[in-house]
């Protein structure tokens, strides 16, 4: 599955939208035809904070809508719930895809960005250096 809006953000970019209420999400939408029915998720979609988490999901509401129904039993049933979750905001997926984000960004958790004196065993000072020259690892998710 690809991660949409990501596109050209670090892991520390992401990580930082996320704190301040982004969110990465995944609708799901069915299809019909008489006897059979495909209940199937979308991509997933980062939602930038301060940004409707029901829009991106409104071509999968109108594919639930005019296609999902007609299929006996479980189309009404998926219809009802897909088109529920969709104008709930879609089903949160944040956690997981953040863990995989962390799990798979060499650069998480190692200090860089940090100018931090400490002093050795001996009594002198040490600096670690603020890694500034070092590129971040971008996503770059096609579609």
């Amino acid at each position: 599955m690809n991660i949409k809006n990501i596109e050209g953000l670090s892991g520390d970019q992401i990580r930082s939208l996320v704190t301040q209420g982004g969110k990465f999400v995944m609708y799901k939408y069915c299809i019909s035809v008489v006897v059979m029915t495909f209940n199937n998720p979308s991509d997933f979609h980062f939602i930038h904070p301060g940004k409707s988490r029901v829009v991106p999901g409104l071509g999968h509401l109108f594919t639930n809508f005019f296609l999902g129904w007609w299929g006996i039993p479980w189309g009404p049933v998926y219809t009802i719930q897909n088109i529920y979750t969709i104008l709930s905001g879609g089903k949160d997926y944040t956690v997981e895809i953040m863990s995989h984000i962390n799990q798979n960004d060499p650069t998480y958790g190692t200090g860089t960005g940090y100018n931090i004196t400490g002093q050795n065993n001996n009594g002198s000072t040490y600096n670690v250096p603020n890694n500034n020259n070092e590129t971040a690892n971008t996503y770059n998710i096609p579609q």
